[in-house]
């Protein structure tokens, strides 16, 4: 047996890289606001890239320092975020975002808003260390049910999806991070959320051609240098596996028919559409081996022990032969790869353009995006009015930490503003009581999703036909209210333009 000059053995030196590289194609998050002791001795080891939530960040200047945390110990490390803007933030997870999300912009329709947008979201992410975005989606809200896309979405219509996505794309990586394009092959036409269980797609592979895949040519064509896959079920694709664990999906259509060449990450492994089905462990070597080269894991699980198991069944698949060591090899050197890109990126970025920097390009959009119904016969409110927000049950990626509505906007431009949530069948005469004499401005999102919702408006206009009912999911009901604002998405920015049309502002 060879002895290398360290003292070590040439099988102990192949054991030593296949446990790296086993680590290499991890993105692993983690509690806290500080890296864990495990995270950092695991950097150490051979991990090459953490994933960021919203449990991990309180400030920028927070946020920062644990980037600094991070590279003290690998200075090329992927510090990953899912950062869509809107409805999805995790740099503002606690306040709401600056900026609108894809709905809104697809509303707007201008490819060079979107990608000042975008370019100005990835310089704040940049400037705070973060250099990888799971973001854009790039899925067409087809399905108007869909309970997991919705805003998230440039649109229904593909070739706007498509044209936007190129955009964000582009504006993101001039920023000097790198995008992460999701969820191929497509999650718009889904009515079921693939956090709780397995979704699937029935549509012929023209439909698909002509309709899923077009915004994904589109961000390859722009240079996207990361893919995510979806854990959802097209039999047309694969009829017996889902895409991220599908080498037909992953490695014949990706990297085949479309050409891809970068960076293919899952979704998050512990999602119930693999965890429930395979478990973890199984789901991590069959991703990697039909085409996958990077795990995201830790949305959920976030601790040492995930990480070992996930190590270990990659290594173990790999040493009885299920899967093929060079194709480890591969995946783990791509993630090495875009580490390169993105740590040269930094190094070359500019600052931010003028234009961008003499406005609040969040809020220019948003105000953009705002869908106006009745303000031809409308009085701008004087006193302060009575905001009812109409609160779905929250889907896992938008998160239920997230403030959204308008009344915090409201409160700051009439004070005295008082809002409360409601749900169920009886909130409409709960909150004409609450209400008293006040106007009432009722917060919607996704009314045509919401049977409760419907009738909750139905009962408020029947007595107060004068109230203003402002729409911030995907405006599929007909307009309705003394006035009716749809402003394309729940964020701060979106709730910030809709109380200055209500005010008169």
């Amino acid at each position: 047996m060879t002895t290398l000059a360290s003292g070590t053995t040439a099988s102990d030196s192949v054991k030593d890289g296949l446990t790296r590289d086993a680590l290499t194609v991890l993105q692993p998050g983690f509690p806290g606001t500080t890296a864990p002791d495990w995270l950092l001795r695991r950097l150490g080891e051979g991990l090459a890239s953490v994933g960021l939530f919203g449990r991990n960040i309180a400030s920028p200047g927070q946020l920062s320092s644990l980037t600094a945390q991070l590279r003290s110990e690998r200075d090329d490390v992927l510090v990953a975020i899912d950062e869509e803007g809107g409805d999805v933030t995790r740099l503002e997870a606690r306040t709401g975002s600056s900026f609108p999300g894809n709905h809104a912009l697809g509303a707007v329709d201008d490819v060079e808003l979107t990608r000042a947008v975008a370019h100005e979201l990835g310089r704040r992410l940049a400037e705070c260390g973060v250099n990888l975005n799971w973001a854009p989606s790039a899925d067409v809200n087809s399905n108007p049910s869909n309970p997991v896309i919705g805003v998230r979405s440039f649109g229904a219509d593909p070739e706007l999806v498509a044209r936007h996505t190129a955009a964000y794309v582009t504006g993101l990586q001039s920023a000097g991070v790198a995008a992460c394009t999701k969820h191929f092959p497509g999650h718009g036409d889904t009515a079921v959320d693939s956090h709780h269980a397995l979704p699937r797609i029935d549509a012929e592979l023209s439909v698909l051609e002509q309709r899923e895949l077009l915004p994904f040519r589109a961000a390859i064509a722009a240079g996207s240098r990361a893919v995510m896959s979806a854990h959802i079920l097209v039999p047309t694709l694969d009829p017996d596996h889902p895409a991220t664990l599908s080498l037909r999906v992953l490695t014949d259509l990706l990297r085949g028919r479309l050409g891809y060449d970068g960076l293919i990450v899952t979704d998050a492994i512990e999602m119930q559409a693999i965890a429930a089905t395979y478990g973890i462990e199984r789901g991590s070597v069959i991703a990697i081996a039909a085409g996958a080269d990077a795990l995201c894991v830790g949305g959920g699980l976030a601790d040492d022990e995930t990480v070992r198991r996930l190590r270990d069944a990659l290594v173990g698949a790999v040493r009885s032969g299920e899967l093929p060591e060079e194709r480890l090899a591969e995946a783990a050197q791509r993630v090495r790869e875009l580490a390169r890109w993105a740590a040269s990126a930094s190094k070359e970025t500019p600052g931010p353009a003028p234009d961008v920097t003499r406005v609040d390009i969040g809020l220019v959009a948003a105000r953009r995006a705002l869908t106006v119904t009745g303000a031809e016969d409308f009085t701008p409110l004087t006193e302060p009015p009575y905001v009812a927000l109409l609160t779905p049950v929250a889907n896992i990626a938008v998160g239920d930490e997230t403030p959204w509505g308008v009344a915090a906007e409201l409160e700051r431009l009439l004070p005295g503003t008082e809002t409360a949530g409601f749900a169920g069948d009886d909130a409409g005469s709960v909150i004409l009581e609450a209400a008293g004499t006040r106007r009432v401005v009722a917060v919607v999102r996704d009314e045509h999703r919401h049977p409760w919702m419907a009738a909750t408006l139905d009962t408020l206009l029947a007595a107060r036909p004068d109230t203003v009912v402002v729409e911030m999911g995907v405006p599929q009901a007909p307009p309705r209210g003394a006035l009716h604002i749809a402003t394309h998405g729940a964020a701060r920015v979106c709730g910030h333009a809709a109380a200055e049309v209500i005010a008169g502002v």
